[in-house]
């Protein structure tokens, strides 16, 4: 019999309540293993900007009020929030109008580290409650701060209260694993993968299939909450094969080494084939033509923009020629998005195993993964119909 991990392995709970990129500071953890999404970010900030020049600015007694859905708990989102706020400002100063007081929420799952993003965030600046002299605060910020944990799949704010929503490289997160796919008796069972790459047919459908319902219900809440004259930037990974087993970026990361650390862990007898096989990443990388098919279907947003952007490489390293700084790096880049799930299925000790055969597979062929391993991000700038 397989031993388990050292935790108790949690089942039949809903990856709602446990899906999280790894909290804290540590070496694993999202906040020291974003730097990429950061670079692909700033890649994209002229077309954010030609988005939010297309916002309506409403009477400056109103607050402006900016939203960035999957914000996860490091210091990507603050400077995004802190780019939108600035370009919103700058448009009203241009009118010769005094900007409004801003409202900035960051929403994300219930089990994300709220905690170390707040500690991220810089004070407010107040000075008598002036927004002219908050604006004019050096290592302040110049809104008003709040965290709203829920499933962006359904309604997180009151109608038409929204400004601007941003989100940037959560979409592709599923709200579950399809149930086909880890069910034995089905033609879509994923047997002897943790992902959809490489997967059957049918479960290549599943995954399709869910991904366009939730996305579904991502655009039917934020087409009530926001605001006429609002508009929503949208970054997620994409693909530029039309074959949705072939996910391109997220495919390597997840269909290659880290498969191979599951099959090792089966071959070795830590755990049983049924346990690899009731493992599946909830991510999806749609193709442009997947995107534009649900929002079309939805019928409820414009498209003011669509289109596939490289993004580059997710492992960020200070010397390429360092084999071992790049395993190191795609385990931990690996961990940082995966590890939750992976520890509450496997346990740690067991997890512990996992992202050091991760470590060990990504170092022999480290020179391929610097030359192959890039993302492509769909981005899609959307308003209201």
């Amino acid at each position: 019999m397989a031993p388990k991990g050292d935790n108790v392995v949690v089942s039949n709970i809903k990856l709602e309540r446990m899906l999280s990129m790894k909290g804290g500071k540590g070496e694993a953890s999202y906040a020291n293993n974003s730097q990429a999404q950061a670079q692909h970010a700033r890649s994209v900030l002229h077309l954010l900007k030609e988005t939010l020049d297309g916002v309506h600015l409403n009477s400056p007694e109103l607050p402006f009020v900016v939203v960035d859905l999957g914000c996860s708990c490091g210091s990507n989102t603050i400077y995004i929030i802190d780019v939108i706020i600035k370009h919103i400002i700058k448009r009203f100063e241009a009118l010769a109008v005094d900007p409004p007081e801003f409202s900035a929420f960051f929403s994300d799952l219930p089990g994300n580290d709220f905690n170390t993003l707040f500690q991220l965030l810089p004070p407010l600046a107040t000075y008598g409650g002036s927004m002219e002299e908050c604006l004019a605060a050096d290592n302040h910020r110049s809104y008003f701060a709040a965290g709203v944990p829920g499933s962006f799949y359904r309604r997180l704010f009151p109608a038409r209260s929204i400004d601007v929503f941003h989100s940037a490289f959560s979409l592709h997160w599923l709200s579950q694993v399809p149930e086909s796919v880890v069910d034995v008796r089905s033609t879509a069972y994923n047997r002897g993968r943790v992902s959809i790459h490489g997967a059957n047919e049918a479960a290549a459908a599943a995954y399709r299939k869910q991904f366009q319902t939730d996305l579904a219900g991502f655009l039917w809440a934020r087409a009530h909450e926001l605001k006429r004259g609002g508009s929503m930037f949208l970054v997620c990974l994409g693909r530029t094969s039309l074959d949705p087993t072939d996910q391109g970026g997220a495919g390597l990361l997840f269909g290659t080494h880290f498969q191979d650390a599951w099959d090792d862990l089966v071959q070795e007898g830590l755990i049983s084939s049924e346990k690899r096989d009731s493992f599946n990443i909830p991510v999806y990388a749609p193709s442009l033509q997947d995107f534009k098919e649900v929002v079309e279907a939805d019928g409820s947003f414009s498209i003011n923009k669509l289109e596939v952007f490289k993004g580059g490489s997710p492992l960020v390293v200070n010397q390429p020629d360092d084999a071992a700084e790049v395993g190191r790096a795609l385990a931990n880049s690996c961990r940082s998005v995966s590890g939750v799930l992976v520890d509450a299925h496997i346990g740690d000790r067991l997890s512990e195993e996992l992202f050091s055969r991760v470590e060990r597979r990504a170092t022999n062929h480290a020179k391929d993964l610097l030359e192959k391993l890039q993302f492509f991000h769909i981005v899609a700038s959307l308003s209201l119909a």
